[in-house]
């Protein structure tokens, strides 16, 4: 018999940048597990080929178009979720875009704009999506669980990334003031620290003779991560096992940090 508390019939989650890679792995899991889903992208062919796939599970599945750097469209896309939906339980702020190397080029080279790319999506929109969410858990009471996908990046030094790893570091240390704050409402607040993982975002660079010699040699597991090794942490996070977890950052890499 499984475990009764995994099961999310009757819950909503919602994955910004839930069309691929390692939001559509967690989308897919919770789809699976019972959950009506709602994903966010900005690519639209890509939503429709990720809504044919989630709604093989057999549950309630939509996608809207939202770039969450927009303040206004963030507001405009939670409030046609909820109105579809009926409500959010588990939100995860999965939307975010890569740092490019820095434009390639080295900090003291580094374009505002550039910085503020990064900035707009990455940490911007995680902050616009997130309080939207919180507002919507605590005006309809009963708690629920808000979720941040950070990276290895915010706790590891990336040359030609500070602004990348600044976005995460940050979403990192915010994630834990919001647990503690949000708690006296039953609302927990994790992270989700992902290492080196093939996506589409990255898959160029993971495929390259450099990182192929000199990084997947120092994973413990030999491999990439895929989008699919985080969906049982969504599952989780999004169920009722987790209700007394909250502040925590789960690193999911392989191993690779701590070799």
């Amino acid at each position: 018999m499984a475990y009764k508390a995994f099961d999310l019939t009757g819950k909503v989650a919602l994955v910004t940048g839930g069309n691929s890679g390692i939001g559509l792995g967690m989308a897919e899991a919770m789809a699976q597990a019972g959950a009506a889903v709602c994903i966010w992208g900005t690519n639209e062919a890509k939503n429709d080929a990720a809504v044919k796939k989630l709604k093989g599970h057999g549950n309630k599945v939509m996608a809207l178009r939202c770039d969450v750097s927009d303040e206004a469209a963030v507001d405009r896309c939670f409030a046609e979720t909820v109105k579809t939906l009926g409500r959010v339980d588990a939100f995860f702020a999965n939307a975010g875009v890569s740092g490019r190397g820095g434009g390639g080029k080295g900090f003291h080279e580094m374009a505002t704009e550039e910085w503020r790319r990064v900035m707009a999506v990455n940490l911007d929109g995680a902050f616009f999506s997130l309080r939207t969410a919180a507002r919507h858990m605590i005006e309809r009471g009963g708690g629920g669980s808000l979720v941040s996908t950070a990276s290895l990046a915010g706790v590891m030094g990336a040359a030609r990334g500070e602004h990348y790893s600044a976005t995460k570091g940050a979403l990192m240390a915010m994630t834990r003031s919001m647990a503690v704050e949000l708690a006296r409402h039953q609302i927990r607040v994790n992270s989700v620290v992902p290492g080196w993982i093939d996506t589409p975002m990255t898959e160029k660079a993971l495929h390259g003779e450099a990182f192929m010699q000199k990084v997947l040699p120092r994973v413990p597991m030999r491999r990439w991560g895929v989008g699919d090794d985080f969906g049982g942490i969504a599952v989780y996070l999004a169920s009722d096992a987790s209700r007394y977890h909250t502040g925590d950052a789960f690193i999911i890499d392989g191993g690779y940090l701590m070799f």
